[in-house]
């Protein structure tokens, strides 16, 4: 099937989807809450990009580092797809050329399918509304691994309330490498603040024990 899991491979709607999105054109955009079966990216999407389709995808922070996930997201990122995250997505969508969209329908694995303009207006301004407070996704992202020692001591001590400054002394580095490192240690995070990084690094286990 060369579309979401959401399309039920037996259905005559799937059938159509499959086509509309072998044939898009222009862009495919692509919300995804993740809530029940995972992701799946196919061969469709590929041909897509390698014609110059453009592609948006938007799906939950934990796709960052999710099994199995984060490669699919990681080998559409490097054929060309523009990948964000947000701590969690309200829609499940996928929107072919702004002509035709395709919703969950009432039973598990289901679909409905419009090309109603009301109806693909609404969902593509609901995606834009949220494309724009998601984070970006890349390929160096998603190979990234886990954190060095420096890199955990200093997530450490930020979260135990050191002042950039007051880390970079212990650490005995600049500010501005301070600064950089952090930045970069939230892209990898998906996160929005250095709080929210924090947070999310000790959900890793990224933290150490005691700061030192």
């Amino acid at each position: 099937m060369n579309t979401l899991s959401l399309v039920r491979s037996d259905s005559p709607v799937s059938v159509g989807v499959e086509a509309k999105l072998a044939s898009a054109t222009s862009e495919v955009m692509i919300a995804r809450s993740l809530t029940g079966r995972p992701v799946l990216f196919h061969q469709a999407d590929h041909d897509n990009l390698r014609r110059g389709v453009r592609y948006r995808v938007l799906v939950p922070d934990h796709a960052r580092t999710a099994h199995g996930i984060s490669a699919r997201l990681g080998a559409l990122a490097l054929a060309g797809a523009d990948i964000r995250t947000m701590p969690k997505v309200p829609l499940d969508a996928l929107i072919v050329d702004r002509s035709l969209t395709v919703l969950p329908a009432g039973r598990r694995d289901s679909v409905a399918a419009f090309e109603l303009a009301s109806v693909v207006t609404t969902t593509i301004e609901l995606f834009e509304r949220i494309w724009q407070t998601a984070v970006p996704f890349t390929a160096a992202v998603a190979s990234a691994g886990d954190v060095t020692d420096r890199e955990r001591e200093l997530l450490t001590l930020l979260f135990a309330g050191c002042t950039d400054e007051a880390a970079a002394a212990r650490l005995n580095i600049s500010v501005r490498t301070v600064r950089r490192t952090v930045s970069q240690l939230m892209d990898r995070l998906g996160a929005r603040s250095r709080f929210q990084a924090g947070a999310k690094a000790a959900d890793r286990g990224w933290l150490l024990d005691h700061a030192s």
